[in-house]
């Protein structure tokens, strides 16, 4: 399981860093500066570029380009066809390379099928961005993210369930699935025993 697999229509540039057991699918192009983690799958027709980083065991659906200045950490899911931008106002007639805004997408997160995550945002963790949604501003920790522009609509577990708690205000709730512990204050939630 250590070994990297990458089919032979895919293309990796020399100098790029990719980790153990990562698999990369037909017609891919990974950039000489990108970094892979571990157990990372990359799908059929994905872009990786100079600067993006992709932490371990991050699943990367078919036909989503992952341009520079993005950073996924451990344990991202990206849906088919979703979209990352770079620059916030792109015109073909300017040349606009160092304006790229940073994008992070924290630890465990998920970017559904179809999405667009506008450059400069941070995806908070195990948040749940859903199908179409456009994100143009930072979604905090476990927030389920719908529509265009989207909008939090409620909160999701770490296994990804949706936990029935408000949006703003106090409450606790254990999941179902795996007995883990929540507490939201404030609007803000956190994950208290696993």
């Amino acid at each position: 399981m250590n070994e990297i697999m990458i089919h032979s229509s895919a293309i990796v540039d020399k100098a790029a860093e990719i980790g153990a057991g990562s698999h990369i699918w037909h017609f891919s192009h990974v950039c000489a500066g990108a970094k892979i983690g571990q157990g990372v799958s990359i799908g059929q027709g994905v872009f990786v570029g100079n600067r993006a980083v992709i932490g371990d065991r991050c699943k990367v659906q078919n036909n989503v380009s992952i341009y520079d200045n993005v950073t996924l950490e451990e344990g991202v899911f990206c849906g088919p066809s979703m979209v990352f931008t770079n620059v916030y106002n792109p015109r073909a007639l300017i040349g606009r390379k160092s304006e790229y805004r940073d994008t992070l997408i924290k630890e465990g997160a998920t970017l559904g099928a179809n999405c667009t995550i506008v450059c400069g945002v941070t995806v908070g963790a195990y948040a749940f961005v859903g199908a179409g949604a456009v994100i143009t501003r930072d979604v905090p920790d476990f927030a389920l993210m719908v529509g265009v522009p989207a909008q939090q609509t409620g909160w999701m577990s770490v296994y990804g369930e949706k936990l029935d708690l408000p949006l703003l205000g106090d409450g606790d709730i254990t999941c179902p699935y795996t007995g883990a512990n929540y507490a939201l204050r404030d609007g803000v939630l956190r994950m208290v025993s696993s």
